[in-house]
């Protein structure tokens, strides 16, 4: 890896890292909102970035800018996955942090958030050394059809990317309907605001 990948990746990570604390996605507060499903915000932008993404590297690749078939995509273990998504979920609605929010909740000088990165690195060595007790349950459920929903479904990206956009208005219009409903989303002001008061 050369030097210029390196602080490109530390620079990009800063950037990520003060967008998220502006954004109140630091705070566990605005976090675990989403869990109630009075704050849309982190649903929104992340689903956002997947659809962004997904419509980019399509429009990339007709256009020959991006070679589809040169980019890496992992195997699609459905099974793995839903375990993992098990996992995590519960710690990000317990903890109300996942392990990007805990670093800028560290950085911001979060009490919680120390503990929270803590037992992710607990929990991380813990797994590593169990791994060969636990490999089988990493490769469970894997998709013979294929490792995208194209490939899976049988269908065009373009059908694929149609419907993503779809549900995401949907999600959008939905989501924000319940925020109202269920007393609006926190502000990234409210968010920074308890979590002050959660650690005196």
């Amino acid at each position: 890896m050369s030097l210029i990948e390196i602080i490109s990746g530390l620079a990009l990570g800063f950037a990520f890292g003060f967008i998220l604390e502006n954004a109140g996605f630091g705070s566990p507060c605005k976090l675990t909102a989403q869990f109630r499903l009075s704050d849309w915000s982190v649903f929104k932008v992340m689903f956002t970035a997947i659809v962004f993404t997904s419509v980019g590297l399509m429009v990339s690749g007709w256009f020959g800018l991006v070679s589809l078939e040169g980019l890496f995509v992992p195997p699609a273990l459905l099974g793995a996955a839903a375990i993992g998504g098990i996992l995590v979920g519960s710690g990000f609605a317990v903890g109300g942090y996942c392990p990007g929010t805990s670093v800028v909740g560290l950085m911001s000088g979060r009490l919680d958030a120390s503990v929270f990165l803590l037992g992710l690195i607990v929990g991380t060595l813990v797994f590593a050394g169990a791994y060969d007790q636990l490999e089988a349950l990493t490769t469970m459920g894997e998709v013979a059809a294929g490792d995208t929903l194209p490939d899976a479904l049988g269908v065009s990206s373009l059908w694929v990317n149609v419907f993503m956009v779809i549900a995401a208005v949907a999600v959008f219009i939905g989501g924000t309907a319940l925020e109202r409903r269920l007393g609006g989303p926190v502000s990234a002001a409210q968010a920074v605001a308890g979590a002050t008061n959660a650690n005196p």
